[in-house]
């Protein structure tokens, strides 16, 4: 597959603030691991195949176990993820899928607010917007991985 467009290239302005929220993100306090997390489901969800492999070796070079890696997708029957973790991954199941429902279930939230403080909770919600818009860019641009 071609990729389409170089978008960083065309509005690297938009790109620098992407990556500065994304600092923002990294330096909140929340677990990076979590934050890996997150980003690896959600582009799962989505069929970003660049951010997939990008965010599974910057786990693995983070010292991320296989076992963990290779559960991410199976993670509601997988037995390696912390109650945290699982509240996190269900959160941005949720968040991701927002077209197959008409909003984040309230036992869903209800079940990330038992393990993260509301600041917690806030990343957390832009987290999943970001990796949301990056696998949106990725796909629509046709970024594949070692690009």
């Amino acid at each position: 597959m071609t990729q389409r467009i170089n978008v960083a290239k065309h509005v690297p302005e938009i790109y620098r603030h992407f990556f500065s929220v994304e600092k923002l993100l990294h330096d909140s306090g929340l677990p990076t691991a979590t934050l890996e997390l997150v980003k690896l489901r959600a582009s799962q969800i989505n069929g970003c195949a660049y951010c997939v492999d990008m965010h599974s070796r910057d786990m693995k070079k983070a010292g991320e176990s296989d076992e963990r890696l290779w559960m991410v997708a199976a993670w509601r029957e997988a037995t390696v993820f912390t109650p945290e973790e699982r509240a996190a991954l269900a959160l941005t199941e949720e968040a991701t899928r927002l077209a197959d429902r008409e909003a984040v279930p309230d036992a869903v939230w209800q079940q990330a607010a038992e393990y993260y403080s509301e600041e917690q909770l806030a990343v957390l919600v832009v987290a999943i917007a970001m990796i949301n818009t990056w696998n949106r860019i990725n796909v629509a641009a046709r970024v594949t991985p070692g690009a």
